[in-house]
């Protein structure tokens, strides 16, 4: 039997699931990665397989889930986490927000393993403060579009606190602002993935409203880290983990042109139905509790994103 530590981590095969696998496998963990595929892909995680302690087991955590032996932390990262895929599968989305989490904190509590759920600064909807602190009880709109991602983390969330108060759970939640790196999907919807497709397909680039709308952008290998140390931490309430670094998107769009050199123009369309008006985390908890705060510029994390989307534009690595 294996003395290493045992991680299971659902939507293992997602972008921020894979680079979660590699993280744990580098520091010695034996790791389980579950996913049904629907939005996660293999190529995510194929340099993992043959890997001594690392295991992909296909499967939909809404249905029972079982894993066999000792379990020591489970990272519940199984959810569409785009708005193109949560508006085309809306009650899957609410299905793995609400009958999933259940599943992964039963498991849990049967295991006796520490669980983090990964929830979103959606649960914050279109603040009304901002920057947007965990006490923050968020501006959501239920029944509109966007309701089946955000009420679906929100009900996450107490639920997670639920299993913590009642049967003793181990709980650890994460709010994840906006995240950016290697593997994301060119068709997921989200902007940065879309400023980069269209720019270097030599596209216009697409922007929604006037563009005076903001995000700040983490870098995936800190946000790995916040996760990893909170997940460690004795920190049972939710911790917002993202980079404070605020932009306009029209001020990123500008940014995404010059850094790729594109002629392309840029348009704009509609701003879609609850989009948030403003989004940036105040990381005063991640800072004070995990000794945490992003350590890549949003220049050098774009540069190192940039090489990836060439080669999925392009087809080989571009100089």
């Amino acid at each position: 039997m294996s003395s290493k530590p045992k991680v299971l981590i659902t939507g293992g095969a997602g972008f921020l699931g894979s680079h979660l696998c590699d993280r744990f496998i580098q520091e010695g963990y034996e790791v389980v990665a579950m996913d049904n595929l629907i939005t996660g892909n293999l190529e995510n995680i194929a340099h993992l397989f043959g890997v001594d302690g690392f295991t992909f087991v296909k499967h939909d955590v809404t249905n029972y889930t079982y894993v066999e032996g000792r379990l020591d932390y489970i990272l519940h990262f199984a959810s569409p986490a785009s708005p193109i895929d949560y508006l085309k599968i809306p009650i899957q989305t609410l299905k793995v927000g609400a009958l999933g989490t259940h599943k992964v904190l039963g498991l849990a509590k049967e295991k006796g393993a520490r669980v983090l759920i990964a929830s979103t600064s959606e649960v914050y909807g279109d603040p009304l403060v901002h920057p947007q602190q965990e006490d923050y009880w968020g501006n959501v709109n239920p029944v509109g579009f966007r309701g089946c991602y955000d009420e679906a983390k929100r009900f996450q969330e107490a639920m997670t606190m639920a299993y913590h108060r009642y049967h003793g759970v181990e709980t650890r939640i994460v709010r994840i602002f906006n995240t950016y790196g290697p593997r994301m999907r060119l068709d997921d919807g989200r902007v940065l993935p879309a400023f980069m497709g269209q720019a270097l397909r030599g596209e216009d680039l697409t922007v929604f409203g006037d563009g005076s709308q903001t995000r700040s952008f983490c870098y995936v290998d800190d946000l790995v880290e916040g996760i990893y140390r909170l997940l460690l931490s004795d920190e049972v309430m939710p911790v917002n983990v993202g980079n404070p670094s605020e932009i306009t998107i029209m001020e990123f769009a500008e940014e995404i042109l010059k850094l790729t050199g594109a002629k392309s123009k840029i348009i704009h369309k509609e701003l879609p139905q609850d989009d948030p008006k403003i989004r940036q985390p105040d990381i005063t908890r991640a800072k004070e509790i995990l000794g945490w705060e992003p350590q890549i510029d949003r220049s050098e994390g774009l540069k190192r994103t940039l090489e990836f989307f060439k080669e999925k534009v392009h087809g080989v690595p571009q100089s």
